[in-house]
């Protein structure tokens, strides 16, 4: 997980040790904003800052509230309009308006109790989707689950914001994974791409002269056979599956286990011939038509791709349109 995706517990780390924080969280945003509802910025109070609500637009003025909020001890619901200047000058293309909802953490109400966010933090952790739900009036919070009345599509759709009945629906779902098997040349490409896209990526290789930190240099690698590393993994609805390695005692067991779990996506690589073999071994394993039907091969978007970049590019384009699910 990087910084930027850390705020919650960039934000507890700092109340722990002592100093006063607090945390800024995007309610609502019209017209041009490059940070969606459920964004985060934490304030330290010597003005330290670390996230984003709004890349750089309105980050100081949020900063002097958030400094403010720290000295009374009350969380506010601020409203700005970024004028079009502003906007081009961070990369926008045009001006909107945006709500953010800024609070001191501590111990009396109605600041965020530091215990509350512990608790958050320790489901982040442990890979728990968990929704923080923040009376915009009162202030009032709870912590819940995807089995909370109508959260269950939010969470599918990873969408913050505000609800019917006042309240902020801050999204903590378990950030993304792409399980790669096969430390060949298209992931070695694929990595970086994945990284930069938000996914904490792991190869899988049970081949030393692959899987090498030279190689892979700062990567996580599991070099057990794949449906071992698979299973200590842990695959859930976060998590996309791509295999590389054209050998079929590696892939196969790494594609039962992956169709036998949540993962979003999986994609094999192989021509359409090694496919429609692969498809024959599958179901001699015993798995049926849906099960079938769950992967994309060949792997990634049809885009004419031809070097290892060119098919990384081709698979994390694939990859995002099944999670978000665009047409």
């Amino acid at each position: 997980m990087t910084d930027h995706d850390s705020i919650p517990e960039i934000a507890l780390a700092w109340a722990q040790a002592g100093a006063r924080a607090a945390l800024a969280t995007v309610v609502q945003t019209w017209g041009s904003a490059p940070r969606q509802p459920g964004a985060q910025l934490a304030i330290h109070e010597d003005g330290t800052m670390m996230g984003s609500v709004s890349g750089g637009c309105v980050e100081g003025a949020v900063v002097l509230e958030a400094i403010e909020a720290l000295a009374d001890g009350r969380p506010r619901v601020l409203t700005y309009g970024v004028a079009d200047d502003t906007a081009f000058e961070v990369g926008l293309a045009c001006g909107g308006t945006i709500r953010i909802m800024v609070e001191p953490i501590g111990p009396d109400a109605p600041a965020l109790h530091p215990g509350m966010l512990a608790d958050l933090v320790a489901a982040r952790a442990a890979r728990r989707p968990m929704a923080l739900l923040t009376d915009l009036d009162t202030f009032d919070r709870q912590l819940v689950g995807p089995d909370a009345p109508g959260l269950a599509a939010r969470f599918r759709a990873d969408q913050s914001g505000p609800d019917a009945a006042g309240q902020m629906v801050t999204l903590h779902n378990p950030p993304l994974r792409l399980v790669i098997v096969g430390a060949v040349h298209i992931a070695q490409a694929l990595v970086p791409m994945a990284r930069l896209a938000g996914y904490d990526p792991v190869v899988v290789d049970p081949r030393d002269a692959f899987a090498s930190d030279a190689r892979f240099p700062g990567v996580t690698l599991a070099r057990d056979w794949p449906d071992e590393a698979l299973a200590a993994i842990g695959l859930d609805g976060r998590t996309a599956v791509v295999t590389l390695t054209h050998d079929s005692k590696l892939d196969d067991p790494a594609i039962i286990a992956a169709l036998r779990s949540d993962v979003f996506y999986l994609g094999c690589l192989g021509s359409s011939r090694t496919h429609a073999k692969r498809v024959d071994r599958l179901r001699a394993a015993g798995l049926g038509d849906a099960d079938l039907a769950r992967i994309h091969a060949p792997v990634g978007l049809n885009i004419g791709a031809r070097s290892p970049s060119e098919i990384a590019v081709a698979v994390m384009a694939q990859i995002t349109l099944a999670l978000r699910g665009a047409t």
